[in-house]
C-alpha cells in the first residue's frame, strides 16, 4: 500500500514526547484561517513535490534514526489530516508497533464517524496507536465554520471517544487574536476539556504569520495577513483558563 506524503522531519521536537520522526501526510480537507501547512491541502500535491510510498519503505527511514529517538521519542504522523489516509496508517502503525516504535498521531478529528467502514478502522488503527495530538479549534459552532470550513460535531465526536477509550491525549489550541483569544470561547473549551478524563497535556500555540510566504508564493489569499501574534499577557490569560499548568 502507498501512502501519499509531503514531507519528513527527522528530528521534531514539538510533535509529541522527546525526539520524533515526523511524517506529513498529503491532503486535508478543512481550510483552518491560520493553517501553517496549505502545501498539504491538496490531495494529489504535485506542486508541493509530494510523493509516494509504501508503509515498509517509510519505516525503514524511521528507524535509521531510532538510536535518537530515547525512552521517550518514536513516530508522529502529522499532515494535512493522517486520518484521510486510513488504510495506509494502519499498516504503517501495525509494523511500527511490531518494532516497539511509540506511535502518535497528530489530527483535528474532522473526518470522524461512528459508522463502517470508517469506525471499524479506527477502532483498528486506535489498537496500535499511543497518543493523540488534537486541535481544539474554537468551541463556538458558527466562529468553528467561519475559521475551518466545517462543522464541529465530527472533531468533538472524537474527543469523545477517545475518552471512552481511555486513549491518552494531548489539546492543542492555537490562540488567534480577535478569534480565538476570547475569554468566553476559552472558558467554554475549558468546560470541555474539564469533561474529558484521557487528557495529559494541554498546550497554548500563540498564533503567528510565518506562513504567510508560503500562501504568496501558492498564489492563495492569507485571510490573517494582518493580524499580530498575541502579547505574552493575552498567552499568559489563555493558560490561566485553561489551566494548562494542571495538566504538567
Amino acid at each position: 500500500m502507498l501512502g501519499r506524503i509531503n514531507k519528513l522531519e527527522t528530528f521534531g521536537s514539538v510533535d509529541g514526547p522527546g525526539v520524533r520522526f515526523v511524517v506529513f501526510m498529503q491532503g486535508c480537507s478543512m481550510r483552518c484561517l491560520f493553517c501553517h501547512n496549505p502545501e498539504t491541502w491538496d490531495f494529489k500535491g504535485d506542486r508541493a513535490g509530494a510523493f509516494d510510498i509504501t508503509s515498509e519503505d517509510l519505516l525503514k527511514k524511521a528507524l535509521r534514526y531510532k538510536s535518537y529517538w530515547g525512552t521517550d521519542g518514536g513516530i508522529t504522523v502529522s499532515g494535512g489530516e493522517p486520518l484521510m489516509q486510513m488504510d495506509f496508517l494502519i499498516e504503517f502503525f501495525e509494523l511500527a508497533k511490531n518494532a516497539g516504535v511509540h506511535t502518535c498521531i497528530d489530527t483535528s478529528g474532522v473526518n470522524f464517524v461512528r459508522m463502517e467502514p470508517y469506525f471499524g478502522k479506527f477502532q483498528r488503527l486506535m489498537a496500535v496507536t499511543d497518543l493523540l495530538l488534537v486541535d481544539l479549534k474554537i468551541m463556538d459552532p458558527e466562529m468553528h465554520k467561519k475559521l475551518t470550513g466545517h462543522p464541529m460535531d465530527h472533531n468533538l465526536d472524537m474527543f469523545r471517544y477517545l475518552d471512552e477509550i481511555q486513549k491518552p491525549i494531548w489539546i492543542r489550541h492555537v490562540l488567534v487574536p480577535g478569534i480565538s483569544d476570547n475569554d468566553e470561547y476559552l472558558e467554554q473549551a475549558h468546560q470541555f476539556i474539564s469533561t474529558l478524563s484521557n487528557v495529559k497535556k494541554v498546550e497554548v500555540l500563540p498564533y503567528h504569520s510565518l506562513a504567510l510566504a508560503k500562501y504568496q508564493e501558492m498564489g492563495l489569499d492569507y485571510a490573517l495577513k494582518d493580524t499580530k501574534s498575541p502579547s505574552p499577557e493575552r498567552v499568559q490569560n489563555a493558560n490561566r483558563i485553561l489551566k494548562t499548568e494542571s495538566y504538567r
